[in-house]
């Protein structure tokens, strides 16, 4: 589990693809691999990855197809900065909010506004998220833990929320530099999930028949 937290910017070292089965990541991250094992959980950019390699300042990352459809990790190239966070420890401070490092999709940076000294950025989400997002809820983009400041129209055919970033979150995270039409990785409030799944199986109970019917009675 994660908190939303950058703690560094890490930089892509190099990108090995095996066609969109898998990738394997190495990245230069010194702040991240101090105390780090081999093992260990790492959110790079909001996805969950699992440290495969680990060398001085640098560690490597295998990642599956289903998170190079699912995030833009497939698109990072040698440079690229990162967001990243080490999983908490148990008993440790939940600064941010619960976040599982589970990317349920893209955005796309439609558009930002310096507002004095912090900015307002809207993006556009995909339409089967949408109803994840409520206004001052908790949204994890690229991996930060932000608060929702606005919200598109239930019935928007394009929909959209904004955040805003403090100067701290403009300079610490990659979503400083990030420009119009950018692409992030975003993952809604899991207890949303949760809800709409557990509403799913609501309503009344099928009725039980046959020897597991009587089984509960007098004997």
């Amino acid at each position: 589990m994660f908190t939303g937290i950058i703690a560094e910017q890490g930089h892509v070292l190099s990108i090995e693809r095996d066609g969109d089965s898998s990738a394997t990541v190495r990245l230069h991250a010194p702040g991240t691999t101090e105390g780090l094992a081999l093992g260990g959980s790492i959110a790079v950019n909001g996805v969950c990855l699992t440290a495969t390699d680990i060398d001085g300042k640098e560690f490597s990352v295998d990642v599956m197809g289903e998170t190079l459809v699912r995030s833009t990790i497939g698109e990072l190239a040698p440079g690229d900065a990162v967001n990243l966070e080490r999983c908490v420890p148990a008993g440790g401070r939940l600064d941010g909010h619960v976040v599982q490092g589970h990317v349920d999709g893209v955005g796309l940076l439609l558009e930002r506004e310096p507002q004095g000294n912090w900015e307002r950025l809207r993006f556009g989400v995909p339409g089967n998220l949408a109803r994840y997002i409520a206004e001052k809820g908790s949204i994890a983009i690229d991996g930060v833990s932000l608060t929702v400041t606005a919200v598109s129209p239930a019935a928007e055919p394009e929909p959209w929320f904004e955040v805003g970033l403090i100067p701290t979150t403009l300079a610490e995270t990659g979503l400083g530099s990030k420009t119009t039409g950018g692409r992030v990785n975003l993952e809604v409030d899991v207890l949303a999930k949760y809800t709409e799944r557990l509403l799913a199986f609501a309503g009344p109970r099928p009725a039980v028949t046959g020897e597991a019917a009587t089984s509960g009675g007098a004997r």
